[in-house]
């Protein structure tokens, strides 16, 4: 039954995935906390869950917010660790300030809240972290190796956390989206637009289209993965990895295969094979 369960959901503003999951579990009849970042916390349509700030980069903003919720509602049951930022650019000259700020919120972000969220579930012997982590994470891509790289991070702290937590009672489920419709691409086109690449200026266009790649064509619909993520998540036995989306096959196909394979796979399709002029 999910009457009554307590979520907290990072990254909620709306138009991204984390608004979807909070909808799904209110759905559900769930008491849902919807979180985001100052900036964008008044972006929370507030109708059907309570809405509070939480930056997942601040351990004082953190603790502040799991301390609000575990005193209204004496317990968190799921944790959705949903809050994440895109990183598009060539490893060999994208800014390490930017890769920094990606890791800062795609990994420890991530970490910061199960360290915060633990002690309260174990306290209970019961309680469930949902880690976002992607399909590209298992199959990293050219253009965004910062991103695909703190995407694996979470795949491989999920997979600890999961036996680790164990005699504590808490559950641990890592989802891999595929390529899902919401406002992760708009941002990323909008952090490339100012960039002007050095060695990599040939492939400027093909950089941009990496960035919006996961948004066109065929791309899931972010209520329909939402929803078909939250229903996994309600059951009395979660699995322990949830994979959906468009281009998860694919992905999943290229994570197995021979290493040369997925190397001419990616430089046909990224255009890796082309001839610089300046070459």
């Amino acid at each position: 039954m999910s009457v009554n369960k307590v979520i907290l959901v990072t990254g909620c503003a709306k138009g991204g995935i984390g608004y979807e999951y909070c909808k799904a579990f209110a759905e559900q009849k769930c008491r849902v906390f919807a979180t985001d970042i100052k900036q964008k916390v008044h972006d929370i349509p507030s109708d059907e869950f309570e809405v509070l700030e939480l930056d997942v980069s601040s351990d004082e903003s953190v603790a502040k917010a799991v301390a609000e919720i575990v005193s209204k509602c004496g317990k968190i049951d799921i944790v959705v660790n949903n809050a994440g930022i895109g990183s598009n650019g060539p490893l060999a000259e994208i800014p390490l300030e930017e890769v920094r700020k990606a890791w800062e919120i795609n990994t420890l972000g991530q970490l910061r809240l199960v360290q915060e969220v633990v002690p309260h579930m174990a306290s209970q012997h019961k309680g469930l972290i949902v880690n976002i982590g992607s399909v590209v994470g298992l199959a990293p891509t050219p253009w965004a190796g910062s991103y695909c790289s703190s995407k694996a991070y979470v795949h491989a702290m999920s997979h600890s956390l999961r036996v680790e937590l164990k005699p504590f009672g808490i559950d641990v489920v890592l989802v891999l989206p595929g390529a899902i419709r919401s406002n992760i691409g708009n941002a990323a086109m909008e952090r490339l637009k100012d960039q002007e690449w050095k060695l990599y200026k040939d492939f400027k266009e093909e950089i941009a289209e990496r960035a919006r790649a996961s948004q066109t064509g065929k791309a899931t619909d972010a209520t329909i993965f939402a929803r078909h993520v939250v229903s996994k998540v309600l059951r009395s036995k979660p699995p322990k990895q949830i994979v959906f989306g468009h281009m998860t096959g694919l992905l999943a196909f290229l994570s197995w295969s021979p290493l040369w394979v997925r190397d001419l796979f990616y430089t046909k399709r990224f255009k890796l094979d082309k001839k610089l002029k300046n070459a």
